[in-house]
This record gives C-alpha cells, structure tokens and sequence, in this order.
C-alpha cells in the first residue's frame, strides 16, 4: 500500500466539498472526489488534477446502497485502505420547512442524505479506515443544529427548517455514538460546522467562502494521535452542543 494519505470527500464536485478535496491535495494527499454527478464530478478532479493535486473521481450517491458499496470497492481497488473520510454531502430540502407545514416527505428526504447517508458511508468505509496508522472521519454538520444556539436568545440560527436544522442536531448526535464505539480504536470522528458560506445550498447568501468554511474539516482531518473525539468545532473552538 501507498504510504501517500488517502481521503474521501462526498460531495466534493463543488463548494465547500470542493475546497475540501483542494486543501487536502495541496498536503500532497491522494483524494477521491465523492460525487453522484459524472460530468460535474470528472470536470472538478480534471480542475485538481490542473493544482497539481492528485485526485481521482469516485461515483458517489450516499443514499443508494448500490453505490456506496461500489465506491468503497473502488477505493479498496485503487488504495488499498482510506486514512481520512470526510462526509460533506448534504440537501438542504424543499420548502416550506414550517413545522406545521413541512411535507414529512421532504423531512424523510433530508433525514437519508444528511444522517442516515453519513452512516451508509462510514460503515462501507469502516474497513479501509482500520487499516489505517491514524484514521480520522470528519462530518460536516452545521452551527443551526447547535440545541444551545438555537435556543439562546440574541443568537440568529437562520430561518426555521424543520427539515434542514434537525438533521444536523441529529447528525451530530450520531458522530457522538460513533465516537463512544470507535474510542478504543485510534479513529477519529468529529463534526464541523463550517459557518455561513455562499453556496448554492443556501442560494449563494452566505458571507463566508468555501474555502473558509472547508478549513475547520481539513483541521479536523489532520488531527494528531491522541486529538479529541466526539466534539463539535468551528473555527473558534468548540460549538455547544
């Protein structure tokens, strides 16, 4: 097996997947660019590959079981293990997202991509990982889904989503359980919240850029032996849960 470091990022054909996957490259890491969309996804390895980052394409739909089982063997074929995951992938949903008024339709649609997606993709992913010397999974939640901001008052969450917002209250509950059944293990497993950047996920509103909020995960993916686990950070430390 390679000794190069070898990452997965979902989602990473553009925004703050994209600056992800960059940021790890230029560490003269080997990534994979997880993706669903083929000509999206080729064109954002061929523009790594141009920063001379060595990345390759990984088809990628973290909600099809199909897939993720092929992207995992890809992986395998093509590295021989994963040291860093970073799951990025999310859907923000459709709209209305009032509580009374949320179609629980597109609540089970958000759910499966931004939860049960990241678990999909950990669990295929767990056996590359624990052949690694310093495994590390990074999940990239949201500050919104923080229950102490968004009931501290003063503190803007952004609008109410019933779908959306507790997605990642639930998402970063399950990196917590995950860290309590892996703490003896040597991985790594945290949640970060990227802050609010313009992407096409919030219409391009947000004041920070992709490449600001890709830099808590690729601290995250870097984190030294013996780093926290089960925490929730931003770039100003640790979020409240």
């Amino acid at each position: 097996m390679s000794e190069q470091t070898i990452a997965l990022v979902t989602g990473a054909n553009k925004g703050i997947g994209y600056e992800i996957a960059a940021g790890l490259g230029a560490l003269g890491w080997r990534v994979g660019v997880g993706a669903r969309h083929g000509e999206r996804r080729e064109s954002a390895v061929a523009k790594l590959r141009a920063a001379d980052a060595d990345a390759f394409g990984v088809p990628l739909d973290v909600t099809d079981d199909a897939s993720v089982a092929a992207a995992a063997a890809l992986v395998e074929e093509s590295a021989g293990r994963l040291d860093v995951l970073v799951n990025n992938a999310g859907i923000t949903g459709s709209v209305p997202q009032m509580p009374t008024e949320v179609d629980p339709a597109t609540v089970r649609t958000v759910v499966e991509t931004n939860v049960i997606g990241v678990i999909r993709v950990t669990n295929a992913m767990l056996p590359l990982l624990r052949r690694s010397s310093s495994p590390r999974i990074v999940n990239m939640s949201s500050g919104v889904g923080s229950l102490t901001r968004q009931t501290t008052p003063g503190i803007d969450t952004g609008p109410i989503a019933a779908a959306y917002t507790p997605s990642k209250t639930f998402l970063n509950a399950v990196t917590v359980q995950y860290a309590k059944e892996l703490r003896d293990t040597g991985i790594l497993i945290n949640a970060a919240c990227p802050g609010y950047c313009a992407t096409d996920l919030n219409d391009f509103r947000g004041v920070r850029t992709p490449e600001q909020g890709a830099a808590v995960a690729i601290r995250l993916a870097t984190l030294p032996d013996g780093g926290p686990s089960g925490g929730f950070f931003d770039d100003g430390g640790e979020v409240p849960w």
